[in-house]
């Protein structure tokens, strides 16, 4: 069989959609070099100014990897670290290189402003992706022996005494055995369907005739990955824990499934499939149903990559590359063990001394105890900041329940994005709508790798009697806002919250995020537009206070830059403090350094991709570019200008991205109360800049250097210095 990409499991539908897709995505990349900036200078133009953004995801997977082998950090969380790079680095495979290959497949072959076009990128990306994955095993089986050292045995099953295989030989017949089904390959039988991110044993089977076969049995995902195994009779300490790969049981039992066959081999793998969803919006009567149909499309979608272990033989490798339909590019071989995302199981371990601190979250002193009523009270006091996860998300789980019982609430509106699988804020919604509320939900039904979700939760508002809605025909809603409208004895006052995270209780305990509490008339104006946009026909494209992507994010963010570009020229101080996720639109960028030119001073905290390169003579010797990456994901944005001495900060949900200003709706909202610009100021962004424990620091080539405290100074890590901040607080009120 061809190794050409046909897609065929898929049928030629989703391989025309996808072409097409590729093309238009890229097309609309490119094109966006262009739209936005009236930038004459030909030199910021120079491929040479600007880092490809895969190839600088790829090097922030490297920073995480980092993690895992810093000492400085707990065994299991370094671990855990290790199961993180898995995870992410499956997930690159699925949306980042898939969306490459299909660009080649179709064609595509102009280059981005980094001057790298699909053709030549591909390789490279491949070549450092597979290299990390090399790196990041390399760096598991280096923490063997700490663990170990510590009590944690991850043994292999060759290892494992007379006892321990006992042990395991009742546990595989009485727990695994009966999950799993063997599927054959020959001419009654096709290939099985490998599912995307699926563990799989290849089986080489020999008949009494002396004929081989081959099986698939998949590692069933439905069992622990890591199998706690009996400590040996010898020696073993009274805390000592011993595990063993659920696929090392399997293999060391699997005759038991071909019974009067001869093993011959197994040999684990697993595949990775294009998770990119083509969604007909403007053809779909119900997006609701589209998108499950989608859904369930995606398992089938073309194989991007198949992990396999470096001693798999070639005659079984030319039976996965003939059968899943793949280049020989798209193997990868590694050493043991496959699917690294496993070691998340890590953090269930009982052993707190191996782990971070416990999180003492705590409650800003105007919200702490309020209920009720008290809670409206309160914001009407003055707007109220949340830092998240040092700051509880309780509160504004209370405020949407108070807002349920409330008998002068009368309204609530809110979109949803990624709210998991516990959600007290969906809860607190339908117990409104349970009381006679006007409640409104946005769900997006396209949150890459929530969809599942999303679509229960929308099943389940609507049978609530919540209005639920699914977003604006080719635009995702990224926003985080909600509404609560209430009869007061001044008349109606609306309350909103909004933020830099979703409204995912979880979450909330693992990124760091920012979240305001007001009850500003203008923004209450704005966030009753942005809903009648999402909901209605309202076209609005102006606000009072807001930036709103799609529609003029983008000019009022040039705007605001281009106003500190104006200072530095009258030669007022001029500075910027930008801290996002990612930095790649190029349009943004080239005005950054038309800004570094005219002198601004620009510190920029990006934690993921950034395709800016700082530091280069002439165009961005302002520049200094940040990434921290710690016990918590970094994920709020703030957009700080410092406006001749009156600065202004905007906070939300967007990233300088193409996809954020250009295709989705986005809120950056002012912070109107000076007392939190200053908190803002003055501790939350100088003690990410005084970061000399996590941080990193981008250099003119590209390369990122971690920084280190001056000589004699203790490294201060800015995410544990909030920790202690928030623990103080707790502990003063117990007092």
């Amino acid at each position: 069989m061809s190794g050409a990409r046909q897609r065929s499991r898929a049928g030629e539908w989703h391989a025309r959609e996808a072409s097409k897709r590729a093309t238009e995505s890229a097309h609309e990349e490119f094109a966006a070099e262009d739209d936005a900036t009236d930038a004459p200078q030909d030199d910021l133009r120079d491929p040479a100014l600007f880092i490809n953004r895969e190839l600088s995801m790829l090097a922030f997977f490297r920073r995480v990897l980092d993690e895992a082998r810093d000492p400085a950090n707990p065994l299991l969380e370094r671990v855990k670290f290790v199961g993180i790079v898995g995870s992410i680095v499956g997930e690159f495979f699925m949306v980042r290189v898939a969306g490459l290959r299909q660009q080649v497949d179709a064609g595509v072959t102009e280059a981005g402003a980094d001057g790298y076009g699909p053709q030549d990128l591909l390789p490279i990306v491949r070549e450092q992706a597979w290299g990390l994955m090399k790196q990041a095993r390399e760096c598991f089986v280096e923490l063997l022996p700490e663990l170990a050292a510590a009590g944690i045995r991850i043994a292999a099953y060759d290892d494992l005494d007379q006892k321990q295989r006992a042990g395991l030989a009742a546990y595989f017949g009485e727990q695994v055995y009966p999950v799993l089904t063997p599927l054959a390959f020959d001419p009654g039988r096709p290939f099985p369907h490998i599912s995307n991110m699926s563990h799989n044993l290849a089986v080489l089977v020999r008949d009494p005739a002396g004929e081989q076969h081959f099986a698939r049995v998949k590692v069933p995902g439905s069992l622990p990955r890591l199998v706690p195994v009996a400590k040996p009779g010898r020696r073993s300490s009274g805390t000592e824990r011993w595990f063993v790969w659920l696929e090392q049981v399997i293999s060391a039992h699997i005759g038991k499934l071909f019974p009067g066959m001869e093993i011959v081999e197994t040999h684990p793998f697993r595949v990775s499939r294009d998770a990119e969803l083509a969604i007909q919006e403007l053809e779909a009567d119900d997006l609701l149903e589209t998108i499950e149909r989608f859904v369930r499309r995606r398992r089938f979608g073309s194989v991007v990559r198949c992990t396999i272990e470096e001693s798999m033989p070639t005659h079984v490798r030319d039976i996965l590359v003939d059968n899943l339909e793949l280049e020989p590019t798209d193997l990868y071989p590694v050493r043991s063990p496959l699917g690294l995302s496993s070691l998340w199981d890590a953090a269930a371990i009982d052993r707190p001394d191996l782990k971070y601190q416990p999180l003492v979250q705590s409650v800003p002193a105007a919200l702490d105890g309020a209920e009720g009523a008290e809670i409206f009270a309160a914001i009407r006091q003055r707007d109220i900041l949340l830092h998240h996860p040092y700051d509880s998300f309780d509160p504004v789980v209370e405020l949407v329940h108070a807002a349920a019982e409330d008998p002068d609430v009368l309204a609530i509106k809110t979109t949803l994005y990624r709210v998991g699988r516990n959600a007290p804020i969906v809860d607190g919604l339908m117990a409104a709508a349970a009381n006679g509320k006007q409640v409104a939900a946005l769900i997006e039904l396209k949150a890459r790798f929530d969809e599942e979700s999303n679509i229960s939760w929308a099943k389940a508002l609507e049978r609530e009697g919540v209005h639920v809605v699914y977003g604006l025909l080719g635009l995702k809603t990224h926003s985080k806002a909600m509404l609560i409208v209430r009869r007061e004895a001044g008349g109606i006052r609306r309350y909103v919250h909004l933020g830099t995270g979703n409204y995912n209780s979880v979450t909330t305990k693992q990124y760091t995020d920012l979240g305001y509490l007001s009850c500003d008339p203008d923004l209450g104006a704005d966030a009753s537009a942005v809903f009648n946009q999402l909901t209605g026909y309202a076209v609005q494209q102006d606000y009072r206070r807001f930036l709103v992507a799609p529609t003029m994010m983008r000019a009022g963010m040039e705007r605001l830059i281009e106003r500190e570009i104006e200072h530095a020229r009258q030669g007022r101080e001029a500075h910027l403090i930008f801290k996002m996720n990612a930095l790649v639109d190029k349009p943004m960028i080239r005005l950054l350094y038309r800004a570094s030119q005219a002198g601004v001073k620009i510190d920029l905290l990006v934690r993921g991709m950034c395709c800016l390169r700082p530091g280069v003579p002439g165009v961005s010797e302002t520049i200094t570019e940040t990434s921290i990456v710690g016990r918590f994901l970094e994920h709020s944005r703030v957009y700080w200008f410092l406006n001749g001495g009156e600065e202004e900060v905007f906070m939300g949900s967007a990233d300088l991205m193409p996809r954020n200003l250009n295709r989705r709706v986005e809120i950056l909202f002012p912070v109107l109360d000076q007392g939190i610009v200053r908190r803002l100021r003055d501790e939350v962004l100088p003690m990410y800049m005084a970061d000399t424990a996590k941080a990193r620091r981008l250099r003119p080539d590209g390369e990122w250097e971690r920084l280190r405290p001056a000589e004699g100074a203790e490294p201060f890590n800015a995410q544990e210095w909030f920790v202690a901040q928030a623990r103080a607080v707790v502990r003063q009120g117990g007092d």
